[in-house]
């Protein structure tokens, strides 16, 4: 056939690539090196199958996006094959392997505009228009504006425009104040706390150099290096790497890590994470998968967390009785009004059956309806739960901006008041991510610098390779450089006179090994000069120690390392650590050919029979807050436990210089017990030793995992502070896991409920008092508000059975409802933690949410409230001399000020000195300024649409004086002790909750 080129598949035979049926066989025709956008099957005359690739004009002699992206989706290594393979693909996107693209800005453009760029589609978010309609949607609302309407249509055709526009026209205008607000507070609330795709750098290839570049800014053909803990950004093909195994579980819903390869599977769908090894991969097609995945991040995926849960459930009962009463004083008033005990303002009977208007009756009904209606919207107390949201919302952007935290899990935030202990690791949390060599041990040699010790060459030679080699361009693009490999690189530069590059001229890297990038990392080499391989292993000094057979020391001479020398080398790093030194070793293998190529085979690097090269020491800095943020969680009542992967006797000394342990405290009296002893432990020595622990060196992830468990099983409210894979386990088991450091990868931030972006424990110490302020703010708005409500209801119903009228208009009250229910939440939550939260224990999950101390600040202040108000109305007349409508008014001005002045008393619940502090919180005076001014204007100047009449400045320093009454008052009632146990402030929430039973039932 000519002109034909013929491709080779599994189970084929012959060099012409005849496929096992003898009727057939499998052909590809190649065009012109130019463009190609596509192939199709088709059959010739002797029924082989051929495929024809399709010419473009885009310059790439490649399929197009979704044929390359179907190709890596479906697996499908024949078609993979019939391409020509990774390395056939890579030439048609005109892709080096080794070098990747050229990188130009030209070159970054075709190829978008050919394949597209790694973006997706953001759902369209919500404006602020849907908000108003999801306001204006509420039963309450709905029928104040029917009322509305039909009582300015009868106003004006009974009194005409200028004067009967008056009532309908004030509660449209209230109506419309209250939708307004409420649709700004949740426009802002769901900007804040809605999810939004992040950013994260990606390093390419491209002109020979890596570099770091947007996620978004990957193009179709660029070389990527992936590494463990890496997301994969694109659809792609494997290149090279090594023990390269990816989770696909998002893409897939299989738990199982797939290994990846160049043979049997080289295939990657982006989405998936790197969780063994690390690779090179070939972009193919962009903006998928990954555009799927962040898709699907809507800003309306955000669940109900615990807290919103429990106060719409006393929302709910409380709903039940407020509306209750509210149908209890309808009846009430309208069978007052019709046996004619309601009287107008000018003192008439409103309804004498037969002589009263049609069009008079339908419009005292109207009143009475929007005055009843009115009163649900404070009688039902629903914004009780959404201000958990405000809270939420403003909480969450301050400890963004002041705190670099970033919040994943809303429910995880709330539950920071509930943890009763913390689980971290050591480096880079406890101590800085500073190192510094002070003690290099070779052989049996302590080493300062080159020239004050000989050192024979080739020892310095085999050191020097395996210190350069973690520094050395190939190893770099798969394996995160660490604090200790600058440390010990700078430090044989500066003290050994080692060359930068003196490892990597000959030497090529054939595999790599990482079991886990702190504790061991192996690297096969091959040297080009002799054709010899070489294994060179680096990490724990205690680890590395037990793969050796032998030792170099100074002069070059090989030692046996018996079971004298093993046990010296171990006291020497025992004294390491016992000064706060990590120690890391080198070792160094010449293997066979033999052995190379039982590697190739167990894809397994030769790490027994070692020669050890040395040893460095480097000093590990406690961060200087780390202590004083210790003792703070431990005044808090919240455990601090160290699991660590590193030296016992290193962590020894950590802990005790953070505080985490005493020093006469330790293995005798189970404060300190081993990864390996802990796992040996049965189930019910676990549960009795989880507590009393402090401090668990030489640790896997599995026992840093069951510890979390046992604590967790005993009643603990566990946080666990991760900065490297291992814990992820523990972090997805934790009730809160947070990860530290900027250069957490993908998979640890994923499997987080919040990440703080500094390394440093004293950040998680201000979270933890973020999170009490949290729940300390929603516990301040729900007893303001069940005090408003408790008021309200009280004083209404009184009024409604003994005078037969609602003492505040539907525009009075629609106004209570807006600054005392929606204003406050937003002062309350503008509350920052203070150094109080941190002496207090953890809230526990079975305390209820309205303590015995909010219920008597409650009854106290409403009982106040109610009070003063009847008062004012009973006797208001004959105490001031004034007609009903100031009566009417001096009751709705004290009663907002009362309300105000208890917004002070509400900033703290136990505290007597409420106005500590209170300089600092500006939004909470600016409200509380914009409440009183408009206050103010809604009294002097909007008389006809508030219904109220002016007062002179004697009625406004008696509603002042009587207001500010309730901060003494409550001052005066937190010296009432009040007993932990139950007691008649619990009877409220019995009663809330069989009400509750009883409307479903």
């Amino acid at each position: 056939m000519e002109g034909t080129k013929q491709t080779s598949l599994p189970d084929t035979e012959g060099k012409n690539g005849l496929m096992a049926s003898s009727s057939s066989a499998f052909f590809y025709r190649k065009p012109e090196p130019t463009s190609i956008t596509g192939f199709h099957r088709t059959h010739d005359e002797s029924h082989n199958i051929v495929i024809e690739l399709q010419r473009s004009g885009s310059g790439f002699s490649a399929a197009d996006g979704s044929v390359l992206s179907s190709i890596v989706r479906e697996k499908d290594l024949t078609m993979l094959a019939t391409l020509g393979g990774v390395e056939g693909i890579a030439d048609s996107l005109k892709t080096h392997l080794r070098d990747g693209i050229g990188g130009s800005s030209e070159d970054i453009w075709r190829r978008k505009e050919t394949f597209g760029s790694n973006t997706f589609v953001k759902p369209p978010t919500k404006s602020f228009f849907h908000f108003v309609w999801e306001a204006s949607q509420d039963v309450i609302i709905l029928i104040l504006l029917l009322c509305a309407a039909l009582s300015l249509g009868l106003g004006i055709k009974a009194d005409g425009l200028k004067e009967g526009w008056y009532d309908g026209g004030s509660i449209f205008l209230a109506v419309f104040v209250v939708i307004s607000v409420r649709a700004t507070a949740d426009f802002w609330q769901k900007r804040k706390l809605e999810k939004v795709c992040e950013d994260f750098p990606v390093v390419v290839i491209r002109s020979g150099r890596r570099r770091q570049v947007s996620v978004f800014d990957i193009v179709v053909g660029d070389v990527i290096c992936l590494k463990m803990g890496d997301q994969v950004p694109a659809d792609g093909l494997f290149v090279e790497g090594y023990s390269l195994r990816v989770d696909e579980s998002s893409m897939t819903g299989e738990s199982d890590h797939v290994e990846v390869n160049k043979d049997q599977n080289p295939f990657l769908l982006s989405g998936s994470k790197v969780a063994e090894g690390c690779a090179k991969m070939l972009v193919v097609s962009v903006g998928l998968n990954w555009g799927l995945i962040m898709s699907s991040i809507g800003v309306d995926s955000r669940e109900e967390t615990p807290l919103e849960t429990r106060l719409n459930k006393l929302a709910s009962s409380l709903g039940f009785i407020g509306l209750s009463s509210v149908l209890m004083v309808l009846v009430i008033l309208l069978v007052r009004y019709f046996t004619g005990h309601t009287k107008n303002e000018i003192g008439m009977i409103e309804f004498v059956p037969g002589k009263t208007k049609a069009v008079d009756v339908i419009n005292d009904l109207l009143g009475i309806i929007a005055s009843v209606v009115s009163i649900l919207v404070v009688a039902i107390p629903e914004e009780l739960p959404l201000a958990v949201g405000y809270i939420l919302a403003y909480s969450t952007d301050r400890t963004k901006g002041d705190h670099q935290t970033m919040v994943r899990n809303l429910p995880a935030f709330e539950a920071l008041s509930c943890v009763t202990t913390i689980c971290t690791d050591l480096t880079g949390i406890l101590t800085l991510n500073e190192m510094k060599v002070t003690k290099c041990l070779i052989g049996k040699e302590c080493i300062e610098a080159r020239g004050h010790s000989p050192i024979a060459p080739n020892v310095l030679q085999w050191l020097f390779q395996g210190i350069g080699l973690t520094k050395s361009n190939t190893v770099q693009q798969f394996l995160t450089v660490t604090t200790s490999d600058d440390a010990i690189h700078s430090w044989a530069v500066l003290k050994l006179n080692m060359e930068m590059n003196i490892n990597t001229r000959e030497f090529s890297v054939l595999d790599l090994e990482a079991s886990c990038p702190e504790k061991k990392i192996g690297v096969l080499v091959k040297n080009q000069s002799y054709e010899t391989f070489h294994a060179h292993w680096k990490g724990d000094a205690e680890i590395i120690l037990s793969s050796c057979s032998h030792y170099q020391d100074a002069t070059g001479s090989i030692v046996v390392l018996d079971d004298q020398e093993r046990e010296r080398f171990h006291q020497i790093i025992e004294d390491m650590a016992a000064n706060s030194h990590q120690s890391i070793a080198f070792a160094h293998k010449q293997i066979s050919q033999d052995e190379y190529e039982n590697e190739v085979t167990n894809q397994e690097i030769p790490d027994t029979g070692l020669v050890l090269l040395g040893i460095f020491g480097l000093k590990l800095l406690c961060s200087p807050s780390v202590k004083e943020a210790v003792e703070t969680c431990q005044q808090a009542g919240i455990s601090v436990k160290l699991i660590t992967g590193g030296n016992a006797s290193l962590a020894k000394a950590i802990s005790v210089e953070c505080g985490i342990l005493q020093p006469n405290q330790g293995v005798n009296d189970g404060s300190m017990v081993t990864g390996v002893e802990f796992r040996n432990y049965t189930e019910k020595e676990r549960l009795v030793k989880a507590d009393c622990l402090r401090v668990m060196p030489r640790s896997c992830f599995v026992d840093k995992l069951l510890a979390v468990k046992c604590l967790k099983e005993i009643g603990r409210v566990v946080a666990v502070i991760g900065n490297s894979l291992n814990d992820v386990p523990s972090l997805h088991e934790a009730n809160v896991g947070i990860s530290v450091g900027i250069q957490a990868t993908i998979v640890l931030q994923e499997s987080s409920d919040m990440v703080i972006l500094d390394n440093n424990f004293a950040s998680v110490a201000q979270v933890l008092r973020w999170g009490r302020c949290i729940y300390d703010n929603i516990q301040k708005h729900a007893q303001f508000n069940l005090t408003v409500y408790a008021s309200a209801l009280a004083i209404n119903i009184v009024a409604a059975i003994s005078v037969g009228k609602m003492p505040l208009t539907p525009a009075q009250l629609l106004w209570v409802d807006l600054t005392m229910n929606t204003l406050a939440a937003f002062a309350l939550a503008a509350e920052e933690p203070n150094t109080e939260l941190m002496k207090k224990r953890p809230v526990s999950r079975s305390d209820p949410l309205i303590t015995n101390i909010m219920w008597r600040n409650i009854i106290c202040q409403a009982s106040y409230q109610i009070t003063v108000v009847l008062a004012l109305m009973f006797k208001g007349k004959s105490i001031f001399g004034v007609r009903e409508k100031a009566v009417d008014t001096l009751v709705f001005n004290t009663f907002v000020l009362c309300h105000v002045f208890n917004l002070f008393n509400a900033r703290k619940l136990e505290e007597k000195n409420v106005f500590r502090g209170i300089l600092k919180n500006k939004l909470f005076i600016g409200i509380i300024c914009m409440i009183v001014i408009l206050q103010v204007i809604l009294v002097e100047s909007l008389n006809k649409f508030a219904r109220t009449e002016k007062l002179n400045w004697k009625q406004w320093a008696a509603c002042i004086i009587i207001a500010a009454v309730s901060c003494p008052i409550g001052c005066l009632i937190k010296y009432i002790p009040v007993p932990d146990t139950d007691t008649i402030f619990s009877f409220l929430p019995r009663i809330l909750r069989c009400g509750l039973m009883t409307t479903r039932s």
